[in-house]
């Protein structure tokens, strides 16, 4: 009998990792989140008929101000360029989003791809997640200039990422492609102890310069 196919994210073997460096949630905080349905859109965002059928189908203002988010039942649209969108949802539902997506957009200029085998999620949050990031992003990731709703392709320790400020705590999730995930999860948790480790110097102070 042929053995079922069984998922595993390229994270599965790191939680007590994970786990022991986020022993103070307050300062820092880390977890894989194994498994999202992450659809890729495109369209024409200048459409009105496209971002109106998008909105009535997510329940929310389909993002159309560069380096932004919105969410809505139960999913969240992430600006990724002015016409490509990525949409992520709670796992097991790519298939019924994808065919939702195609449905409502039938008739316009439009794509509709599963990606949700293309990247891992890593949620990172705590004061000193701002820090931690700030070590290996060339982002300005101070508090007022990045901050809940935006999020931004761009690089931490030279591998690509998509990024999504998720709350003022703050919380931020990394989005990275599988084959680069154990190395963005080693770097994270190599940043946050050098942090943790240098407590004699007064990171609470320049972490309110981030904030």
């Amino acid at each position: 009998m042929t053995e079922p196919i069984r998922r595993t994210s390229p994270l599965a073997d790191w939680s007590s990792r994970f786990s022991a460096a986020s022993a103070t949630p307050s300062d820092f905080s880390i977890r894989a989140v194994s498994f999202a349905s992450q659809v890729n859109v495109r369209g024409d965002s200048a459409d009105a008929a496209f971002c109106g059928k998008l909105h009535a189908m997510l329940g929310c203002e389909f993002p159309t101000a560069p380096n932004t988010w919105n969410s809505g039942n139960d999913c969240s649209a992430i600006w990724l360029g002015p016409d490509e969108w990525l949409v992520v949802a709670p796992d097991g539902r790519s298939e019924q989003l994808c065919s939702a997506l195609r449905s409502a957009l039938g008739g316009l200029h439009h794509s509709v791809t599963d990606v949700s085998a293309n990247r891992t999620l890593i949620e990172i949050s705590g004061e000193d997640a701002r820090l931690v990031l700030a070590k290996g992003c060339p982002l300005d990731l101070h508090g007022s200039a990045f901050g809940p709703p935006q999020a931004a392709q761009t690089l931490l320790a030279k591998a690509q990422m998509v990024l999504q400020c998720v709350d003022a705590r703050p919380t931020f999730r990394v989005f990275v492609r599988n084959s680069f995930a154990p190395y963005v999860a080693e770097w994270l948790l190599d940043a946050a102890a050098e942090l943790g480790a240098s407590r004699g110097i007064d990171t609470r102070r320049i972490a309110s310069r981030l904030a």
